[in-house]
């Protein structure tokens, strides 16, 4: 006597389960990706005051192409510019100078300059030209 089976198991798979896990996961990471680009836009920079009267011209270290250092114009060997540049900046309530390399100059000469700055604590910017 043969018996049949009245439970047969279906090999379909039933896909409304995954695209409903798929569209949440895509909607999901729409939400997200739009609310980090809007609070990078909506960032106010501050505003300075034009011509502050307690604002100093900041010492000046330009760096030539073959690794030459002048502070304000006055050519200083390597090994003498972080003394003069402690001697120069001593007593400014805050100590500040501009770097002004050429735009061949080595990175390792630049990063010296910086080293100074961050070992010092003095507050550095670095001079660029607007691009045409």
């Amino acid at each position: 006597m043969e018996l049949k089976r009245r439970n047969k198991v279906s090999a379909e798979f039933s896909m409304s389960s995954m695209t409903d896990i798929i569209f949440l996961l895509l909607i999901f990471f729409m939400i997200t990706s739009s609310a980090i680009s809007q609070s990078a836009i909506e960032v106010k920079l501050p505003q300075s005051a034009a011509g502050d009267p307690n604002v100093q011209d900041p010492t000046s270290v330009s760096i030539t192409e073959d690794g030459k250092y002048f502070v304000n114009d006055k050519e200083i060997a390597k090994e003498n510019l972080e003394n003069y540049l402690v001697n120069e900046l001593k007593g400014v309530q805050n100590p500040t100078f501009t770097i002004r390399a050429d735009e061949n100059t080595k990175h390792k000469d630049v990063i010296f300059a910086m080293g100074i700055a961050e070992t010092h604590k003095f507050n550095l910017a670095i001079a660029t030209t607007e691009q045409e």
